[in-house]
């Protein structure tokens, strides 16, 4: 049985919206849990880290890069990543800004980065853009066409009850069943050896 973490902050809510949603799509693996751990939280949950199967990593994009409490969550895994802890892990990533484009690809990047100082195995979203042909529109999935990982916008002068938006929510949901499916399979041909 497949457990993921997401492990993520949010300043305004509008990530954990997302963090919330990408769960949502873990869930509806069969027999895959999960488990959302706020940044602000790490001290208590080194262990759901340490037994997780894969963790997808969360944060807003701010000023072109992860937050500053996501990025002290980062440094603070040194500890894990002296030890090779996290080696061969799955790994994600999401990020949300207010801007459409926000240089949103920036934070994915250091994710990903992350992730493989860690020894851990990225995970793209696996879709292909949305909202850009004559026939898409904002409510397509990826509708911000990103590869790498999951991205939302919110607008910066609205609370969490408005965004990130429906389509955006529904790609990060799908971004969880995606590395929840990869994880399920990755352990089942585990035990067929």
């Amino acid at each position: 049985m497949p457990f993921i973490a997401i492990v993520y902050h949010s300043g305004y809510g509008h990530t954990a919206r997302q963090a919330e949603a990408v769960a949502k799509g873990v869930l509806s693996i069969p027999n895959a849990t999960g488990a959302l751990v706020k940044v602000e939280d790490i001290d208590g949950r080194w262990d759901d880290l340490q037994r997780a199967d894969a963790i997808i990593f969360g944060s807003p994009t701010y000023m072109g890069s992860a937050s500053a409490p996501f990025k002290a969550f980062m440094d603070a895994s040194s500890r894990v990543w002296s030890k090779q802890g996290w080696k061969n892990k799955f790994a994600a990533g999401f990020t949300n800004s207010a801007s459409q484009n926000g240089d949103k690809l920036g934070t994915l990047q250091q994710l990903a980065v992350f992730a493989a100082q860690h020894g851990m195995i990225w995970i793209g979203l696996g879709l292909p853009p949305g909202n850009n042909s004559s026939s898409g529109s904002i409510d397509d999935l990826n509708r911000l066409g990103s590869f790498l990982g999951a991205m939302a916008q919110s607008n910066a002068d609205q609370g969490p009850e408005h965004g990130p938006s429906p389509a955006d929510l529904k790609t990060a949901e799908h971004l969880g069943g995606r590395v929840a499916e990869a994880t399920r399979r990755w352990m089942h041909q585990g035990n067929d050896e």
